[in-house]
């Protein structure tokens, strides 16, 4: 999900990767391997022992280890437990304490075992699934599913995961039947002459709909995975024991991480995770089709996707990557996605495919008027560079062009929009801070030899001498985190969000695994991405986990829940070492955080966003769903009841006018497409609640003028504030 350089080599060709729980939708044509026992023996031996020696915190590989990566390895091939039985949990249980000596000796027999079984188990499964659906469901009985498949046991025998497959089947049935019910009576609705279906022939047509996307996701995995493709997973499932930033890119994923660096593929322009067994949007690119059609959304759980008027094909228990390639296409055809939103409804989303431009990814600015007062706004989404051409843009110099053009505009305060950055360059992000502070420290960093370098900018200029607030959220990260926390250390400026950012306070390095076999007889070897250093900011303190904390809080969607490294079970611990030499620059925030905090205790829409949180929190483990198609209509119409509350927050318009600068507007002579963008863009901030209460807090520093901090040497040479 994020992105960082590894500033310490000097192959500056792989800098930026889509991790391992993100993946850009491009075009590819998916090629068929051979297996080869050799070469998986080798790429074993040679992981193992770049991990060994290259990560920040190796881990030692024992029974305890050979128990998680037993836990996830199963859990990643059989997410929903409808394949295998318990008597085959049983057998693979043997080997549950003895991976960790398997590795060592290169013996790979537990994953050909388990690779075969579930082969076997997936053949089986078909007869099932064509058997339960060539008759109707009995919607009228009183039963109910659990789809906490992690609580749930493995089927005691076949006929346990007849009955397993039979009421996963009705499930998806019954969410189909009403959302087909729904339409039906839309278009009566509409035309009062239209003559509705009856329920027989929507269940049937549920039916047959169910039979093809089985049918076709079956035949995506006969026909387009091999044993190459588990055998990454049973491979990931080791790496990815030392924390959850590293992992092995197959020579295909390392083909897929080039095409994102050429800046320019085709697709929907989203980017997606794997996350508790589901796939979550975690990003969508500025500009790209998903952007353009505003109805997908960073949250929304991809449940079905279908090909143009195709019937959707049911990705349940697919792996991240598969789902990539149903969902990539040419530019000018059609994708359907069935996606559950954040809030719990459902809806089928239609998006034609285009070229995506990571233009969008560059820095943007805008000016607008507060309260007779003109402000500047400066979107970054990362922290991009060009190492192989310093003469190309990177953030560091498009900010500070920014920063100078909004001056021209006689602003008096900045906003630097950091929400969703998930970082990018360290050289970028001290040169950055560099543009609001005086020389000095700004990240610490210790490698695995835990010897610690202090980066600083090294320029005493200051671009922005003004009132500075820092936006961030819980998916603000990495690069992000570094800069927001200089400015909070130096008390630049006020950090104003989530309650607190990502929490991604390490840095990988890509290694091409070739580099390590003299003849190589195997082809491709691929490469390992891992992790090689951990960031500290200037006070000592570790951003990993822990994040930064905003000054001011305001509530979102997700104030509820774990989001971020914390809530990744391998993610390296914080720390804490000795603060580097610095002095903060301001002082006087007191007053200006508490009036912030004063307007959104009483501001009514951020309550109704505190009640939504609280709603989406509570209902994050409701995972049981009646089978009665009365009772599951009822659940269903009460969280439409529901959601109907919440529908004001859609319609919030904070009566601001964004414009573009002087530079833009003349572009938009000849480039409709950049100012379709900027409009649109425009009109996200006008419906932006958290960006009119980050202005409302820039005008009160303006009011009160910022106060510098006066020092005076103690006895022992040291700074000791002095109230002013």
């Amino acid at each position: 999900m994020t992105q960082i350089v590894d500033f310490m080599k000097r192959n500056y060709k792989v800098i930026l990767l889509i991790t391992a729980l993100s993946a850009v939708l491009w075009s590819f044509i998916p090629t068929k391997k051979t297996e080869d026992p050799e070469k998986d023996k080798l790429l074993l031996e040679l992981l193992t022992y770049v991990l060994e020696k290259g990560h920040f915190n190796p881990v030692e590989i024992n029974d305890s280890f050979s128990k998680e990566v037993y836990n996830k390895y199963i859990t990643g091939i059989d997410p929903t437990k409808r394949f295998f039985l318990a008597s085959d949990i049983k057998e693979f249980d043997q080997y549950e304490q003895v991976i960790d000596d398997m590795i060592k000796t290169k013996d790979l027999s537990f994953f050909y075992l388990t690779n075969s079984r579930l082969l076997k188990r997936i053949e089986e499964s078909k007869s099932i699934y064509k058997t339960l659906l060539a008759k109707p469901f009995d919607f009228s009985t009183e039963e109910s599913i659990d789809t906490d498949y992690d609580k749930q046991s493995y089927a005691k025998n076949d006929k346990d995961l007849k009955e397993r497959w039979r009421k996963q089947l009705k499930l998806s049935l019954l969410s189909s039947i009403t959302d087909k019910q729904k339409l039906e009576q839309n278009k009566k609705e509409k035309d009062p002459n239209y003559k509705e279906k009856k329920f027989e022939e929507i269940e049937k047509e549920a039916r047959e709909s169910s039979l093809k996307s089985l049918n076709e996701y079956f035949d995506f995995i006969e026909k387009e995975l091999d044993s190459n493709d588990w055998y990454s997973i049973f491979i990931n499932s080791i790496v990815e024991q030392f924390d959850p930033h590293t992992f092995y890119f197959s020579p295909e994923e390392k083909d897929k991480f080039d095409i994102s660096m050429s800046g320019k593929f085709e697709g929907i322009g989203a980017r997606l995770q794997k996350k508790d067994n589901t796939v979550e949007v975690s990003e969508l690119i500025s500009g790209g089709p998903a952007w353009r059609a505003k109805e997908l959304e960073a949250g929304d759980v991809i449940l079905k996707v279908a090909q143009g008027k195709e019937e959707a094909l049911d990705i349940a228990g697919m792996r991240l990557d598969d789902v990539v390639k149903k969902i990539k296409g040419p530019k000018g055809t059609e994708v359907r996605l069935t996606v559950k939103k954040v809030d719990g409804s459902i809806a089928v989303i239609s998006i034609i495919r285009d070229e995506v431009e990571t233009e969008e990814t560059f820095a943007k600015s805008s000016i607008v008027v507060k309260d007779g007062t003109k402000f500047g706004v400066i979107y970054l989404p990362k922290f991009y560079i060009s190492f192989d051409n310093k003469d190309n843009r990177d953030a560091f110099k498009d900010v500070a062009i920014e920063i100078e053009r909004l001056k021209e505009q006689n602003v008096q305060g900045i906003i630097m929009d950091l929400r969703g950055n998930g970082g990018g360059s360290l050289e970028t992000v001290v040169n950055m801070t560099g543009l609001f502070i005086e020389q000095g420290p700004v990240v610490q960093v210790k490698s695995s030899d835990r010897k610690k370098d202090i980066l600083s900018d090294k320029d005493p200029s200051v671009q922005w001498t003004g009132p500075l607030v820092v936006m961030v959220d819980n998916f603000s990260a990495s690069a992000s985190e570094i800069f927001a926390a200089a400015i909070q250390d130096y008390k630049r400026g006020i950090i104003i969000g989530s309650k607190h950012t990502y929490g991604k306070g390490t840095v990988q390095n890509i290694i091409d695994l070739n580099q390590f076999v003299r003849s190589n007889s195997f082809g491709d070897l691929g490469a390992l991405k891992t992790t090689t250093q951990k960031f500290y900011r200037i006070n000592g303190g570790s951003t990993q986990r822990e994040g930064v904390l905003s000054d001011i809080v305001m509530p979102d969607r997700f104030a509820y829940l774990d989001m971020g490294e914390r809530d990744e079970k391998n993610a390296l611990a914080w720390d804490k070492i000795d603060a580097a030499d610095y002095t903060p620059i301001f002082s006087g925030f007191e007053s200006v955080i508490a009036n912030s905090n004063k307007r959104i205790t009483e501001n009514d829409y951020f309550k109704l966003i505190d009640e939504n949180a609280k709603w989406i929190f509570e209902r994050k483990d409701d995972n049981t769903y009646d089978l009665n198609i009365d009772k599951f209509k009822e659940k269903m119409n009460l969280i439409d009841a529901k959601l109907k509350k919440f529908k004001t927050l859609s319609e919030y318009k904070n009566n601001l006018t964004f414009k573009s600068l002087p530079h833009e507007t003349e572009l938009f002579k000849t480039d409709n497409l950049l100012k379709e963008k900027r409009l649109r863009w425009h009109e996200e901030l006008e419906k932006d609640i958290y960006v009119d209460e980050a202005l409302n807090v820039l005008n009160d520093l303006d009011k009160i003028g910022l106060q510098s901090v006066v020092y005076n040497k103690n006895k022992k040479g040291k700074l000791e504030k002095i109230d002013n």
